[in-house]
């Protein structure tokens, strides 16, 4: 059976129909042990011998190879398990229980859920790829490996949210790379209208906390005192108010100074406060001291998460509040390098696939924190590469052929780059990132 034969195999039905089951299964970040499970049945059902990567028992990866018989490129796919939303998150959105964040299902000709979307649809589509080529026995030199793992969503440790539910990448891709799930390359099927992602920032996170020295009680009693200034409240939430305010005209500075173009696309690095905590609802007599807020940014590949503390730091100077800001969490971004071979790969298998080239890719993907970042870390050169939502942030749905199509792109890519002849040995240092913090450096020096 010849490449186009195999990719003729693939059953669109079947691509659907795990995806489906993949998206009815629950999965927020934290609990994403029985989509594991399912994917782990599959692969074992279908012949391969998948295995478990474990940091904890109730949130592992899950992995299966096709062996190759040596001397081509090693390929790794690579989703993730965890969805975004607990049905129980009351202070993140409106209706955390709407089947969207929680179900699967067709219209028409889209297939519809959070779950599918990000990002157990592009996982069905390699799955179903790499069991088209296994059965087939589509002879491959080198190896091509199929995962899933947990925790990419964010879900990090602070306050008193501690232990190994609050950890996301540490226990997935990174665990499972670290614990030899590795190869020449890694394509992270996450969605991308069909562009190639190498570039993604890294983010940090931030606790910025506002204090007052005034007794408890004084506003709950006391009037404010005329023209007195947001700054001056003795009530720490009014008080950081203040601090919001200046904070919002930082960010906007931020993102604009910190802007990268380059041949991957553009980085627009956000900060947002995303949490507050502040006193207690039960007790509304007394006046809080303390308030805090929670900061998430975007870094660019090369910045340190320490020259924002400053920035915040000063922020507070300005505004004349006491308080203190504290790192919290800190992951880097990568610029791929070495990934030429892959890259003509990709963009060749692409074309015989679809009528255009790969898409342009929008800000809000590139400025996306992704798995990607996890694998270059380690040495491994990796890319982005799936369908997209038509529209990720509302419907959540993907067009039906677009899946179908992923997966059979994604069939001609590991048959393509795992039958090219790998080196004997790679470069070195060639996954080593780009230091585009000198690049931005240079350009607010030119004005």
């Amino acid at each position: 059976m010849n490449a186009d034969e195999v990719v003729a195999s693939i059953n669109p039905q079947e691509v659907v129909d795990l995806a489906l089951a993949l998206g009815n299964i629950d999965s927020p970040t934290g609990a994403e042990g029985p989509a594991g499970q399912h994917v782990y049945d599959w692969l074992e059902a279908n012949g391969f011998k998948p295995k478990k990567y474990a940091l904890i028992p109730e949130r592992f990866n899950v992995a299966a190879t096709v062996r190759g018989t040596g001397g081509g490129y090693n390929l790794v796919f690579n989703s993730h398990l965890d969805t975004s939303l607990h049905p129980d998150a009351i202070w993140s959105a409106r209706d955390p229980k709407e089947k969207i964040w929680h179900t699967a299902w067709i219209d028409g000709d889209d297939i519809c859920g959070d779950g599918v979307v990000n990002d157990k649809g592009p996982m069905a589509a390699f799955l179903v790829a790499a069991k088209a080529i296994r059965d087939a026995g589509y002879p491959l030199k080198g190896d091509l490996v199929v995962s899933a793992v947990a925790g990419e969503i964010s879900r990090e440790p602070v306050d008193e949210f501690q232990g190994p539910m609050f950890l996301s990448k540490d226990l997935g891709a990174r665990f499972m790379a670290t614990h030899g799930v590795v190869g020449d390359f890694v394509l992270v099927a996450e969605g991308t209208g069909f562009g190639i992602v190498g570039v993604e920032p890294g983010k940090a996170q931030y606790k910025v906390t506002v204090y007052t020295d005034t007794p408890r009680y004084y506003d709950a009693y006391l009037p404010r005192k005329e023209g007195e200034r947001l700054a001056d409240a003795a009530n720490a939430i009014v008080r950081t108010a203040a601090v919001i305010a200046e904070f919002e005209t930082w960010a906007y500075e931020y993102r604009v100074n910190n802007t990268y173009e380059g041949p991957w696309g553009r980085i627009v690095p956000n900060a947002s406060i995303n949490a507050i905590r502040s006193g207690y609802p039960y007790n509304m007599t007394s006046t809080p001291q303390i308030c805090s807020f929670y900061v998430n940014t975007r870094l660019l590949p090369g910045a340190s998460p320490i020259d924002s503390k400053l920035e915040l730091e000063n922020l507070l100077r300005r505004v004349g509040v006491e308080g203190d800001v504290e790192i919290i969490q800190y992951r880097p971004g990568f610029e791929v390098r070495g990934a030429e071979v892959f890259i003509e790969t990709i963009k060749r298998c692409h074309a015989q696939t679809f009528p255009t080239p790969p898409a342009i890719v929008a800000d809000a993907t590139t400025s996306m924190w992704r798995d990607t970042n996890a694998f270059i870390e380690l040495g491994i050169p990796a890319l982005s590469y799936a369908p997209r939502s038509v529209s990720h942030a509302s419907k959540k749905c993907f067009r039906i052929a677009d899946l179908v199509d992923a997966s059979r792109v994604y069939a001609r890519i590991a048959m393509d780059l795992c039958n090219q002849d790998r080196p004997a040995k790679l470069p070195l240092g060639a996954h080593l990132n780009r230091n585009i913090a000198e690049t931005i450096a240079e350009r607010n020096a030119k004005g």
